[in-house]
C-alpha cells in the first residue's frame, strides 16, 4: 500500500517523455534544469533540444552546425555570448535582411553589392561614448548584421524621381551616422538614419524624449515656417522604433507594395481601392509622400502619383489601350503636375 502513494520525481521518468516535457522549455528554463540533478544537466543538453533553440533565435542551419565543428548546445552559448543581449530582436532583424537581400538580388544587385558588413560591440560602445547617448538595442542588432551601406546611388531606403526633383536614401553607417549626431536646438539627441546627396534630407531617430519627441521614435523633420524661433522643428513620423521602422519598409519592399523602377525602390503606396477596370483596361494609382517639398506651418502636403494600365488579354487590339498609351506618352513628354511611370 505505501507503494502504491510513494512520490516519483520528474527526473525518475524514462528518458523519452522527459525529453518531450524539455523540449517545450525556453532556452532560460533548460538551463535552470541543469542545476537540478545530474541527469536533468545531462538531459538538458539533448542535442536537438538545442537545435531548435540556434533555429529559432539564431536562424542557424546544419550547414551552420557542420561548418562550427560544434554541437548545438555549445554553438548556442556562442551565439549567446556575442548577441545575448539582442536575442529578442536578432531572429527578426536577420530573417527581414534576407529576405530584403534575396529579393533584391536580381532586382537591384548595386544596392546589395553596396551594404556593409555587421559592426562590432566595441565599434558600437565606442560610438556610444562619442554622442553621449545609449543605443536602443533593436538598433544595435541590426547594425551587427549589417552596418549600413556604402554612400552610394541608389540608396536602399528609397527614391523618388520627378521632372526636375531626385530623392534618394541612403542607409548610414553607425560611423557616418554619429558625425551627424544633432545637439542644436530643436533637433537635441537625434541620430540620422539615412541621408540623400540630393536633397540634404535625413530620417531621425530621438534617442531621447525632448522637444516633443518620443523616445526612439523616427521621423522627417520639418521647420516651422511662420514661426519666428528659426530652431521651431515640426515632424513627419515614419515609425515608432527602429524595429518597426526597418521591418515595415523590408515588408513594403519584399511583398511589391513599395515598386522597383529601373533599379530603384520607389515607396508608393497602393490603395486597393483606387482601382477601375474598364473594358479591356485595368488602372490602378498609388501615392508617395515628399516630405522634403510638404510643411506642417503652413500646411503644405506634397504627394506624387503613380498611375499604372494594365492591358488585358490581346487588348492592344482595342482602340483605348492605343488611345491610353498616347496620353501617357503625351504627358510624359509635355511635363506636367503628375509623375506616370507606365508598366505594360
Amino acid at each position: 500500500m505505501a507503494a502504491a502513494f510513494m512520490e516519483l520525481r520528474m527526473d525518475q521518468l524514462p528518458t523519452d517523455p522527459l525529453l518531450h516535457i524539455l523540449s517545450y522549455l525556453d532556452f532560460r528554463d533548460l538551463m535552470h534544469c541543469s542545476f537540478v540533478s545530474r541527469r536533468l544537466n545531462e538531459l538538458s543538453k539533448h542535442n536537438p533540444l538545442w537545435k531548435s533553440q540556434c533555429c529559432k533565435h539564431w536562424l542557424l542551419t546544419d550547414d551552420d552546425r557542420l561548418q562550427s565543428g560544434v554541437s548545438w548546445f555549445c554553438l548556442f552559448k556562442q551565439y549567446y555570448t556575442d548577441l545575448g543581449r539582442y536575442i529578442q530582436y536578432y531572429a527578426v532583424l536577420k530573417r527581414a535582411w534576407e529576405q530584403l537581400k534575396s529579393f533584391l538580388q536580381q532586382r537591384c544587385p548595386r544596392m546589395i553589392a553596396s551594404l556593409k558588413e555587421g559592426t562590432t560591440e566595441v565599434e558600437l560602445n565606442d560610438i556610444e561614448a562619442q554622442i553621449g547617448c545609449k543605443l536602443p538595442d533593436d538598433y544595435r542588432c541590426s547594425y551587427r548584421i549589417h552596418n549600413g551601406q556604402k554612400l552610394v546611388i541608389p540608396g536602399l531606403m528609397g527614391s523618388m524621381s520627378l521632372s526636375n526633383h531626385y530623392r534618394s536614401e541612403v542607409l548610414l553607417d553607425v560611423e557616418t551616422a554619429a558625425g551627424g549626431f544633432q545637439q542644436r536646438k530643436g533637433m537635441r539627441r537625434c541620430l540620422p538614419l539615412t541621408f540623400c546627396f540630393h536633397t540634404g534630407l535625413s530620417q531621425y531617430m530621438a534617442l531621447e524624449p525632448a522637444e516633443g519627441r518620443q523616445m526612439f521614435e523616427s521621423f522627417y523633420p520639418c521647420p516651422d515656417q511662420t514661426a519666428q524661433d528659426p530652431s521651431a522643428i515640426d515632424m513627419f513620423i515614419t515609425g515608432s522604433c527602429f524595429l518597426e521602422w526597418f521591418t515595415t519598409y523590408v515588408h513594403n519592399v519584399v511583398t511589391g507594395e513599395y515598386p522597383i523602377i529601373r533599379d530603384q525602390i520607389f515607396r508608393y503606396v497602393h490603395d486597393k481601392s483606387c482601382v477601375a477596370t474598364t473594358g479591356d483596361i485595368t488602372v490602378s494609382v498609388s501615392t508617395s509622400f515628399l516630405p522634403e517639398l510638404s510643411s506642417v506651418h503652413p500646411p503644405h502636403f506634397f504627394f506624387t502619383y503613380r498611375i499604372r494600365g494594365v492591358p488585358g488579354h490581346d487588348a492592344w487590339k482595342s482602340t483605348r489601350v492605343r488611345q491610353l498609351h498616347d496620353l501617357l506618352h503625351l504627358v510624359r513628354v509635355h511635363g506636367g503636375s503628375l509623375h506616370l511611370p507606365q508598366t505594360w
